[in-house]
């Protein structure tokens, strides 16, 4: 049986590894993008847009064309970084080995 002492050692290595984790996603940069690459958001971990590339062919297009397609290049971006953060922080919970028969609250 684990004992107390060594689960708290792995809690806190766990939450090391979840703060690292979290810096190293926050440098992250992921590109968004939209209309079959028309437009393309380049997006970093902290959620800031970082650079906008539209098609030149785009100039063409009505106002809301574009913005629809700026919107959906972000939504993209964002969907792509919360992948991202899920497969990174996904299995950590799994590494801590509990006493046998303990549950979580939930």
């Amino acid at each position: 049986m684990t004992d107390l002492n060594e689960l708290m050692q792995q809690a806190k290595k766990m939450q090391e590894q979840f703060q690292k984790a979290q810096e190293d996603l926050a440098n992250v940069v992921v590109k968004g993008e939209s209309g079959a690459g028309l437009v393309a958001v380049d997006m970093n971990g902290r959620h800031d847009v970082v650079k906008v590339e539209l098609n030149d062919s785009l100039l063409q297009e009505d106002k809301e064309v574009i913005e629809d397609l700026l919107a959906a290049a972000v939504n993209d971006a964002v969907r792509k970084l919360e992948e991202k953060s899920k497969e990174t922080m996904g299995g950590m919970a799994g590494n801590i080995k509990m006493p046998e028969g303990f549950k979580f609250p939930f």
